[in-house]
């Protein structure tokens, strides 16, 4: 991989990273904000469980405390490049449940959305290029990964002489 290929990698990690680092920050910062609405309106095959946590205080409670410090931790991670291949699978994780939570292939029904998808919406293009993150492993490429395996690998080295 030459130094473009990686540069731009290690972009698209820390361009993700913002974005739920913001979109964390928001939900934590706005006390009237709640997932409700979002699980209240699910209409995918998943839409039951959306509903009933909907319903349920304590578990809506639950849900906007981790979707809010998840988002967030996730993006501080991948800026950082740190714990990247979990911050990753956590992102991807989150986007996966959106996506379920309304599915783009349910497009006939009136979703409040900015835009109209059928099968790929922002979730799901979001998600492909965090398992492009993953697979590349980028936090070995920039970040605080990449100082820890350094550090590791040269401490070996010395208890190996």
């Amino acid at each position: 991989m030459n130094v473009v290929q990686q540069v731009l990698l290690v972009v698209l990690r820390v361009a993700i990273g913002w974005h739920f680092l913001y979109e964390g920050y928001v939900k934590i910062t706005d006390k009237a904000w709640s997932a409700g609405p979002y699980l209240a309106a699910a209409q995918g095959p998943l839409a039951g469980v959306f509903h009933a946590i909907a319903q349920n205080d304590g578990m809506l409670r639950a849900v906007n405390l981790l979707n809010a410090w998840g988002l967030t931790a996730a993006g501080a991670c991948l800026i950082l490049g740190l714990l990247t291949p979990v911050a990753c699978l956590g992102a991807v994780l989150l986007l996966a449940l959106y996506y379920a939570a309304n599915p783009p292939w349910i497009a006939v029904l009136p979703m409040a959305t900015e835009g109209n998808y059928l099968m790929v919406d922002k979730n799901l293009v979001e998600l492909l290029a965090l398992c492009v993150v993953l697979a590349f492993n980028t936090g070995r490429i920039a970040g605080l990964d990449l100082l820890y395996y350094e550090w590791r690998g040269r401490r070996k080295a010395k208890a190996a002489a």
